[in-house]
């Protein structure tokens, strides 16, 4: 399967993946149509095209599968029955059973579990009357929705199993996965691509701070030892193999203090950890999502240079109007990226920032002055 520059490719989803998707495609020749059913989309703005329509309503897909030669995803959410149905009249990648399994975590942990992939202590919790078999030792935990969560909603951290009932009234008495709070040194994602023919190219590995649940920085390359990364490369090959899946993967770690890794999350689509490889890698996860998409070769994903630091800008930047973007950008090192998003909320991502430097210390100390200069 090769699709040429030049054929229209679609696009489920119009936030800001979409938008650095749809950027990477025109660069290549190619034309974008975005089916978002909102009337503005950092994505649709600046395809070729824009459905506004729902993801399931069949004459927007009917157009989607008839102009396109192929389709993706921006998100984990869009219905896997809307891929399923795409899948009948053009490429889709994706497919619907890898995206299912993923946006769901009680299938994604089941899936990990029963595949032998290393995970943490948890348990399922349908309904009510689910609460009184749950094993203490869960607590303290955290209680995630099964669908629908992302940057730390859908989620209540329980300390102990009195308020159990309370918290999963709070997630609207739908079903949920109860995992235990562990002890972490760190977290880190690996970034991979895979074609049709098992082919695999990984990204250099982040390592990943978090603040209210929503990702804050990434470091490039992790602070880790190989054996670590190594580890961590290993199973998420496996992952992606188990899957079948066909295009860009991401796979979350929780890394122990005694050097273990457990799998957190797995996301089929490229990554916020991996938005450092637009202007740190020689080719981004965005344009391998399109080699991926077109049957295209793997592009290079090596560093251009040796380290670099990838910062979040949320909404609560604008507290007190447009931020002086001259903080960033008078430093010639440096790229800003924003995402075209028209309201700033508090938590919401509005763009993010990457600094490039010879070494990891420089690029945090860097880093850290441009936050000073924000004042975030």
């Amino acid at each position: 399967m090769y699709i040429k520059p030049g054929s229209m490719l679609g696009l489920l989803g119009g936030g800001q993946l979409g938008r650095m998707f749809a950027m990477a495609a025109q660069q290549m020749g190619y034309r974008v149509t975005v089916l978002d059913p909102a009337a503005e989309s950092p994505a649709g703005s600046i395809a070729e095209r824009h459905l506004q329509a729902d993801y399931l309503n069949d004459q927007a897909l009917d157009e989607l599968g008839s102009t396109c030669a192929a389709v993706t995803i921006e998100f984990e959410n869009v219905p896997a029955q809307a891929l399923r149905y795409l899948a009948r009249r053009c490429v889709v990648s994706p497919d619907a059973e890898s995206v299912s399994i993923a946006q769901n975590r009680i299938r994604e942990k089941q899936f990990l579990a029963e595949n032998g992939f290393p995970v943490g202590p948890f348990t399922v919790v349908h309904d009510g009357q689910d609460l009184p078999r749950i094993d203490v030792s869960l607590f303290p935990g955290i209680l995630k929705s099964s669908q629908s969560g992302y940057d730390g909603k859908g989620q209540i951290r329980i300390e102990h199993a009195d308020i159990l009932s309370e918290a999963l009234t709070a997630l609207g008495n739908k079903p949920c996965v109860l995992e235990k709070r562990l002890s972490l040194a760190h977290e880190i994602s690996v970034v991979l691509a895979r074609d049709n023919l098992d082919q695999i190219t990984f990204f250099p590995v982040p390592e990943n701070h978090h603040e209210r649940g929503i990702l804050d920085t990434s470091i490039i390359p992790a602070t880790l030892s190989d054996e670590i990364v190594g580890k961590a490369r290993a199973v998420a090959r496996q992952v992606a193999t188990r899957l079948n899946y066909v295009g860009i993967l991401c796979v979350e770690f929780f890394v122990l203090g005694d050097g273990q890794i457990l799998v957190n999350e797995i996301a089929p689509r490229p990554h916020n950890s991996g938005h450092y490889s637009l202007n740190a890698c020689v080719t981004s996860q965005f344009e391998q999502q399109v080699r991926m998409l077109c049957g295209l070769p793997h592009g290079s994903t090596k560093l251009v240079q040796e380290a670099a630091v990838m910062t979040n800008i949320l909404g609560d930047l604008w507290k007190n109007g447009e931020p002086d973007w001259n903080g960033i950008l008078r430093h010639p090192q440096t790229k800003l990226h924003l995402y075209g998003k028209r309201a700033a909320k508090p938590g919401r991502k509005m763009g993010h920032f990457t600094v490039l430097a010879d070494t990891v210390e420089e690029a945090l100390q860097q880093t850290a002055r441009i936050r000073q200069d924000l004042q975030f």
